[in-house]
């Protein structure tokens, strides 16, 4: 199965096309939802469209962790810098890597260092 995104309204439109450009299934979550829809109603959007959440917003690994859902898997980006063409390089260099772990549910931090993977449903 390919995996979907769903990038929140912080990620630039430039690296939603940079990720289509590269073969990635992306769209905004302002194309699906007003922009002014809760992090909730993206939430189960995301569910039931079966897609990860691409982030700079911590509260979506917040909500799923506490939940203890197994889905759906979200990619928080924690950078200093979110220029757009550097979100776009971070984003290419670690997808490969991490794109099992969330197919089967994750939520997966990224940083200028590196990245971590905590699998879903998150454990205490």
């Amino acid at each position: 199965m390919k995996l979907k995104f769903i990038a929140d309204v912080h990620i630039s439109p430039l690296t939603v096309k940079e990720l289509q450009k590269a073969g990635y299934t992306i769209t905004r979550i302002t194309d699906k939802l007003p922009s002014t829809a809760s992090d909730n109603e993206i939430i189960q959007l995301a569910s039931k469209k079966q897609a990860v959440i691409i982030t700079q917003d911590l509260d979506f690994s917040a909500i799923i962790a506490q939940s203890r859902l197994n889905s759906p898997s979200v990619i928080s980006l924690r950078v200093a810098n979110a220029r757009p063409d550097m979100i776009t390089r971070m984003l290419l260099n670690v997808l490969p890597f991490i794109e099992a772990f969330i197919a089967e549910g994750a939520i997966v931090s990224i940083d200028e260092s590196g990245y971590r993977i905590r699998r879903l449903p998150v454990e205490d």
